[in-house]
């Protein structure tokens, strides 16, 4: 029986209107397709917390609550932390 892969958490925080959240969310989609991986997208602008600790860098990316990236991540860049993560080969 083969062995259970984990599910990897994607967490991208961005707002509307933002060209390199959707950006980055492009790039989520792509690589994380097929793969065993969550994304949550979050709107900053909808909390005020989230605002103060995220507002000058957005978008932020983390994969299983760590940070890895802000403001871009390549294709490569997410595959390799997502190599790191535990996702073999991974994902698209």
């Amino acid at each position: 029986m083969p062995a259970r892969r984990e599910v990897i958490a994607l967490t991208i925080y961005s707002r509307p209107g933002c060209h390199l959240c959707d950006e980055m969310k492009a790039v989520l989609q792509r690589v994380a397709a097929g793969g065993n991986v969550t994304i949550a997208e979050f709107d900053i602008s909808t909390d005020p917390a989230l605002q103060n600790l995220y507002g000058l860098e957005i978008p932020v990316l983390l994969i299983n609550g760590k940070k890895v990236a802000k403001y871009r991540i390549t294709e490569d860049a997410l595959r390799r932390a997502l190599q790191g993560a535990g996702m073999a080969g991974g994902a698209g």
